[in-house]
């Protein structure tokens, strides 16, 4: 067997490598964005005259930094997070609030470093980016039984089928294996634990699946699922907060647009600008939904029907504020009643909801959480026109209820931008 001492020992100085990787980007990365601005800007020595400007400033530098470099690396651990095209608005977002609390604060600061250490953080980022990108592929070993064969390489991951409980020389990131299967022998079963004590993870199937298609299994949950699915009661607490101080802080701007919106959906087409429409939320609730009218008047008359592509019920304007998502917007009254959140699955009708109970498993349990405006579904996906898609939408809703968390959110957020640019997913 090849997981032999010497392996072990070459695999261990790899992962010490790896576990020394944060504290490399937060000590030298620091080095970088701090000395670098502070020598040019105030010369040799200028920690002997600290001020309030040069420490607030130096701080907010300091802070910004490692709040990057801590998000992106929990960004890049969710799958389709391009973390390139990331870089520029999750720097830029933070550098921006650090200015903003600056500012209200009142407290003094060099916009001139800030600038500059802003610079050098993306040209930080973005050098990390490129020079490790190369190693940024995982190598993944599949044990070849059961379900692990039918897994295909992705963009961040190559897998390579074993032809026997060894490893043939080859440095892998990681073993993958469908555990529960029954076709594991006595000798793979050895050469996985022979892995595990040479640090080399051993996933099984269902946790590499996932995280290469952003999407949980429904058909076959074990009870050991259902712990995971639920969410966290702090984090919907907090998440709660944060949606109702976002909808105040926007109001300004998302009131105008509000009210220019509802101007040309009346004039484009008889009816009124508001469509109101009972849907299902938290916890198989009904409630009203708010959004602008994209439809000609009774385009449901017949009863519920999904929006297909270049459906014939959609107006002129509808379009344009479908692709742009600015019909959603009336949906922030929803959030500050508390039907909805800014972020989570789409909510359907209740007509939709029996149909997709009895032909989907555990679609109920999508219901564990409130209902969002844009969802991980949405920015992966786009929307469902049909059982299949829904089936599909509902693993990555799993998907989004089992990693609820804020760094996904972010990401969504993130998505939801480039969303709003490019018209994804609209019908």
């Amino acid at each position: 067997m090849e997981v032999t001492y010497p392996y072990e020992r070459r695999h261990s100085r790899w992962y010490e490598k790896a576990l020394l990787a944060l504290p490399f980007q937060l000590l030298v990365g620091l080095s970088f964005v701090l000395l670098l601005p502070s020598l040019e800007h105030w010369g040799w020595g200028y920690w002997q005259a600290m001020d309030e400007v040069r420490s607030n400033t130096l701080l907010a530098i300091a802070l910004s930094f490692i709040v990057i470099v801590l998000t992106q690396r929990r960004l890049f651990r969710f799958p389709g997070a391009h973390i390139v095209s990331y870089i520029l608005p999750t720097v830029t977002s933070v550098f921006v609030v650090a200015i903003a609390l600056l500012f209200f604060t009142r407290e003094g600061y060099s916009r001139q470093l800030l600038l500059i250490g802003y610079l050098l953080t993306l040209a930080w980022c973005f050098a990390g980016y490129f020079i490790g990108i190369r190693y940024r592929r995982l190598k993944l070993g599949v044990v070849p039984f059961g379900t692990a064969k039918d897994l295909l390489s992705s963009e961040n991951s190559e897998l390579r089928m074993l032809g026997s409980p060894d490893l043939s020389g080859v440095r892998f990131d990681g073993i993958v294996a469908d555990l529960r299967s029954d076709e594991l022998t006595p000798e793979w079963e050895r050469f996985l634990a022979h892995c595990t004590l040479c640090h080399i993870p051993v996933y099984h199937v269902k946790q590499i699946s996932e995280s290469m298609t952003g999407r949980v299994q429904i058909e076959h949950l074990a009870e050991n699922d259902f712990g995971s699915l639920l969410p966290s009661g702090f984090y919907s607490f907090f998440k709660r907060c944060f949606d109702v101080v976002a909808v105040i802080i926007t109001a300004p701007i998302t009131i105008p647009v509000m009210a220019l919106t509802a101007i040309a959906v009346k004039l484009d087409s008889p009816g009124p600008a508001l469509f109101i429409q009972n849907r299902v939320g938290q916890g198989n609730k009904d409630y009203k939904i708010y959004k602008f009218r994209s439809m000609c008047r009774d385009s449901e008359k017949d009863g519920a029907k999904l929006a297909e592509s270049d459906d014939m019920r959609v107006t002129r304007v509808g379009r344009v504020i479908r692709k742009t998502r600015l019909d959603e917007l009336p949906q922030f009254f929803n959030v500050l009643k508390g039907d909805m959140s800014l972020i989570g699955p789409r909510p359907e009708q209740r007509a939709f909801v029996e149909q997709f109970d009895e032909e989907i498993p555990f679609y109920i349990y999508r219901h564990v959480v409130k209902p969002g405006i844009t969802g991980w579904a949405q920015v992966v996906q786009g929307y469902a026109s049909d059982a299949d898609d829904t089936r599909i939408k509902i693993q990555h809703d799993f998907y989004y209820i089992k990693h609820f968390s804020l760094w996904l959110d972010i990401l969504i957020i993130f998505k939801t931008i480039k969303t709003i640019l490019t018209g994804f997913g609209a019908k």
